[in-house]
């Protein structure tokens, strides 16, 4: 697993977006870029600029993965018969760390992230600590019994601002499946993802 080095909500700065719908975001106060220059009036953004941006915006909402894992999951997206930009959101929501965000067991995908990396999540009851493995539809992903009395879980279940989507079907406190692969209009962003202009970034 890589690390992720930077400060989170400087993404949701950049992009002048709240990325993760969250109440603390700085861009809920703050709409302009970080630094001195930041309230400067922005010119006409390239075609390459705005395919840039998706990517970014992208990639940062599924917890900043690297450049070198996004590329490869665009590639086995390509790869798929269909619509590559539908392929490739197929694909990141099919990750471990997601669905276990989207099972509200963490707060943020950030958080949800160290819970498998530190061996609290099972997959189909086997322990995993892969955050980006690729869950099958029908795998059962469940929380360890030392994550079950976790505060940051406990509080991440009771939030407010986000709810279950219906292809993670919940089974108790503890445990989740995941029952099919969602489309783009069925992922609950907070703000609006443009995967075709990510493929365009790819294409060129």
């Amino acid at each position: 697993m890589s690390k992720r080095t930077r400060a989170k909500h400087k993404l949701d700065r950049r992009m002048g977006e709240n990325i993760w719908g969250r109440p603390n975001s700085p861009v809920n106060k703050r709409s302009y870029g970080p630094g001195q220059h930041g309230q400067r009036r922005k010119g006409k953004m390239s075609d390459f600029g705005l395919q840039l941006r998706a990517k970014q915006k992208l990639k940062g909402y599924y917890g900043d993965v690297t450049e070198k894992q996004f590329k490869a999951t665009y590639k086995d997206a390509s790869r798929m018969k269909g619509d590559t930009g539908m392929n490739l959101i197929g694909l990141l929501e099919r990750r471990l760390d997601m669905i276990v965000y989207r099972a509200k067991y963490a707060p943020t995908i950030f958080a949800a992230r160290q819970l498998v990396s530190h061996g609290h999540i099972k997959v189909n009851g086997v322990k995993c600590n892969i955050a980006s493995r690729r869950c099958d539809v029908g795998d059962v992903i469940s929380l360890g019994d030392k994550a079950k009395e976790m505060a940051l879980v406990i509080e991440a279940q009771s939030l407010p601002e986000r709810e279950i989507p219906d292809y993670v079907v919940v089974d108790g406190n503890d445990k989740v499946t995941f029952s099919r692969v969602p489309s783009l209009d069925e992922v609950p962003y907070p703000v609006q993802m443009e995967p075709n202009l990510v493929v365009e970034f790819y294409s060129r």
